[in-house]
């Protein structure tokens, strides 16, 4: 249950979320509760209809129903709560529309203020003019916590966007539901909560992790040298349990550079979670949208343990039912190899909400997919690349591209002269350093130089290679 926030002199409490503000799914039986007179009858009685909905409270004072939503508008509600022996706790500017949690770590967590010395592109626009936004987008941010057993109650209540409150809210998250608001028309809200430096594992239960080769949840708690953001269970007990079961559409997700290293294991990890979230939410098919690894040095711009976690998110996003990514392997400028958290956050939000658009909301028109690799054919020293989802053009079309390698059977790469073949939209590689190509690779390091290839509508070609070595 979410935390109890009772109205001023009211008997009946409502948790923090259920109040003042919020989003509620629309054309959905949303799921209220909150605490009332034990035994009581607790009358629920919404603006939008003149039915009331009555359930009784436990003998602990507990209650909780399900609510019909209308069509989603712009027409704020209230909903009023009592059990008929005090005065009624009343939710008061209640929009209906689209829900979405927001999770991860720090690059979700990021606020449009920015972190220390790292700013987010494009803030001082985005704050002062919030305001305008006011009856369009909500947010509530869950605070950071952790634990080792299951937390009933969070703060964290709903907020209109104004310059004052805006700063405060997640970057991608912020960006998403206003691009999903200006393709939808309709109110979104997201329930923002995230925790800087937290891996996959931090968010499942510990009977999960307790499961998995090699972990152990309890010998964690007695490791003095364990780091606090990466405890395993802790945000899932403290953080999302305490707001599991809020109706929602979805999921959005951006997480991964904690787990980079453990690209093995990441699949099986990952797909545990999304399992489990859905579980906990009610929902077996409810959308899971993630965020692939940005650029990062990793101590090692050449290296390629995070390229193997970029192809471990991939693989996972595009086996899970209902699942997804987004690319941002061209979201970082040249400066912010060392920067993780880069400040490109707005593309990121507008492709996870083009995505969402496509696949959630069957919005036709989205450029929502990713140049991919297809097939190679390989001629001595040149290889011909096929692609998958090119078939409006690649660009920069006639210059090299950049960020290409080759090996031979040696299996040392090295770089590559590539060039766009506009007859088939492929690309084709030449390499004098080999006697004959054998294995190609294409952004696949942990911070790739130079320019990224990309589709007319700008959707970058995706990291990968054609070999199945570890580094």
């Amino acid at each position: 249950m979410l935390a109890l926030a009772p109205a001023a002199m009211a008997r009946v409490e409502m948790p923090a979320q259920l109040g003042d503000n919020a989003v509620l799914q629309q054309q959905a039986d949303v799921r209220l509760w909150g605490r009332a007179k034990a035994g009581s009858q607790v009358e629920i009685a919404p603006s939008w209809t003149s039915s009331k909905t009555v359930v009784k409270a436990g003998s602990d004072g507990r209650w909780q129903a399900t609510v019909a939503t209308p069509a989603a508008s712009y027409t704020p509600y209230e909903i009023t709560v009592t059990d008929g022996d005090g005065p009624a706790a009343t939710m008061k500017n209640v929009l209906v529309g689209e829900v979405w949690i927001a999770s991860g770590q720090s690059n979700m967590e990021m606020p449009l203020r920015g972190f220390w010395t790292q700013p987010i592109e494009g803030a001082q626009e985005e704050i002062v003019f919030s305001g305008e936004w006011k009856n369009r987008v909500r947010m509530a941010t869950v605070p950071k916590r952790r634990s080792y057993t299951v937390m009933d109650t969070v703060s964290g209540s709903w907020q209109v966007p104004a310059p004052g409150t805006t700063p405060e809210f997640s970057a991608l998250a912020w960006h998403f539901a206003k691009s999903l608001n200006r393709i939808l028309d309709v109110p979104v809200g997201v329930i923002a909560c995230a925790y800087g430096g937290s891996s996959v594992e931090s968010w499942l239960p510990q009977t999960t992790v307790d499961s998995y080769p090699g972990w152990s949840v309890e010998r964690e708690k007695n490791d003095p040298d364990q780091k606090d953001w990466e405890r395993a269970s802790a945000m899932y007990n403290a953080m999302q349990q305490p707001i599991a079961g809020y109706t929602a559409r979805g999921f959005i997700w951006n997480q991964g550079e904690t787990n980079v290293g453990r690209h093995a294991e990441f699949v099986g990890h990952m797909s545990g979670l999304i399992a489990q979230w859905r579980k906990d939410w009610g929902n077996p098919d409810m959308p899971f949208y993630q965020t692939q690894l940005p650029g990062w040095d990793y101590s090692d711009v050449d290296a390629t343990n995070a390229a193997l976690l970029r192809e471990a998110q991939a693989r996972c996003a595009e086996t899970v039912p209902n699942g997804g990514f987004v690319c941002t392997i061209d979201l970082t400028y040249p400066y912010e190899s060392k920067d993780i958290h880069a400040c490109q956050k707005k593309p990121i939000g507008e492709r996870m909400a083009m995505l969402a658009a496509k696949d959630t909301y069957k919005v036709d028109g989205m450029p929502y997919s990713y140049p991919s690799f297809k097939s190679m054919k390989v001629d001595g020293k040149k290889a011909h690349i096929e692609l998958n989802d090119a078939w409006n053009g690649l660009t920069p079309n006639n210059t090299p591209l950049e960020g290409f390698q080759a090996a031979g059977s040696d299996g040392v790469y090295h770089p590559a002269r590539a060039v766009v073949r506009l007859n088939t939209l492929g690309i084709d590689i030449e390499c004098d350093d080999v006697d004959r190509i054998v294995n190609v690779r294409y952004a696949f390091t942990n911070f790739p130089r130079g320019e990224r290839v990309r589709d007319l509508m700008g959707m970058p070609l995706l990291p990968f290679r054609t070999d199945n070595f570890e580094k």
